[in-house]
């Protein structure tokens, strides 16, 4: 294992496609589905709901053949603007407690949870709060895995799904890749697989004792890399899609706040630990924004912006109270609040003579 061990998530979204359909239309729940085109047509599967799988239906097979093998098969057509919509709404959350987040597509991303907003060392504890977040702001279900690279945190997010949530703690890495098969290994796919068990090699650590040459000859030049990850080496770095330009914190709460002295002591929570992630990055944020979502779902947004930037959480939080207060809270129950920041600037410290939120 590298000597710098990291905290990544890979979360994976469950039958994404589907379980939008299903939410969205309470008739299909618990049905069959599937997303794409008309059998009469030469319509293909692009999703499925686990129930249609029971079948053997999968993404890419033709719809006239799933069909055949399910006849009580609900067909949608796909959605994709809406699809989107709720995968902005997932990005969002897991972009709330670190900006290392690496989308792959739509449904699924990684994370690098080694520090956090949420300042928890387990990441285990961050995945249960994003899959938390994620169910109350959507009502879909995701499933997570933790490990400490990249490689291990795939395998680990498809291991109990759906729903589920799988960690791979550095010292169980060895046992976890004794039980798999040569096709977890990342490029790895059918013809591949197929080339491997050939030369005799048909779990992951097999790969490890492979004659070299018969090894080369079979996969070419990703031997070397198929070696390293037989042992549980991944070292690629989750990388953002963009450049991070705000910090944001915010939290759903299973039951709505009603009194405006729990949404403000909320607001000042929220404040400290946006606060500690401008600190550990060493930047300082001129634009302060406040997010409040009712129980209805309307949300609205505030801001605040001044000279100099600043990272004193007390300064945060009184300008996040002074926003609160341009809003109906305590008027109208609350589900969610977030304080996030902008402007940032690299270098700035706190005003002088401020004091720490909760001196």
């Amino acid at each position: 294992m590298p000597d710098a061990v990291r905290k990544i998530i890979h979360l994976d979204m469950d039958a994404f496609y589907a379980s939008v359909e299903q939410r969205d239309d309470p008739s299909l729940k618990g049905k069959p589905v599937a997303v794409g085109g008309s059998p009469e047509g030469r319509g293909v599967v692009a999703a499925c709901s686990y129930e249609a799988r029971k079948f053997g239906i999968h993404s890419a097979m033709p719809m006239a053949r799933a069909l055949r093998a399910c006849p009580d098969l609900a067909i949608v057509s796909p959605n994709f603007s809406k699809y989107r919509e709720v995968s902005r709404q997932v990005m969002a959350i897991l972009r709330s407690v670190t900006p290392l987040v690496e989308p792959l597509s739509l449904d699924e991303a990684y994370l690098d949870v080694t520090e956090n907003s949420l300042e928890q060392p387990l990441a285990m504890e961050v995945a249960k709060h994003l899959k938390a977040r994620i169910f109350l702001e959507t009502a879909l279900t995701a499933s997570a895995g933790v490990a400490p690279n990249k490689f291990l945190a795939k395998i680990a997010s498809g291991w109990k799904k759906p729903n589920g949530l799988t960690v791979i703690a550095p010292e169980r890495v060895e046992a976890f890749l004794q039980q798999l098969p040569v096709e977890a290994l990342w490029g790895v796919g059918p013809v591949t697989a197929k080339k491997l068990r050939a030369i005799g090699i048909g779990k992951l650590v097999d790969v490890r004792s492979a004659d070299d040459a018969r090894l080369r000859k079979a996969v070419g030049s990703l031997a070397d890399w198929l070696q390293r990850l037989s042992h549980g080496d991944d070292p690629r770095k989750v990388t953002p899609e963009r450049p991070w330009k705000s910090i944001s914190c915010e939290d759903t709460y299973p039951e709505d706040l009603t009194e405006l002295r729990e949404m403000r002591a909320e607001m000042q929570r929220l404040a400290k630990r946006t606060a500690s992630s401008l600190e550990r990055k060493g930047l300082a944020a001129r634009t302060v924004t406040i997010k409040v979502r009712y129980s209805n779902f309307a949300t609205v947004t505030r801001s605040h912006t001044e000279e100099p930037a600043v990272r004193d959480a007390a300064r945060i939080a009184e300008r996040a109270l002074m926003l609160l207060e341009r809003t109906e809270a305590g008027r109208r129950p609350v589900r969610l609040l977030g304080v996030g920041v902008h402007g940032l600037a690299a270098g700035a410290g706190p005003a002088p003579g401020a004091l720490p939120l909760g001196a």
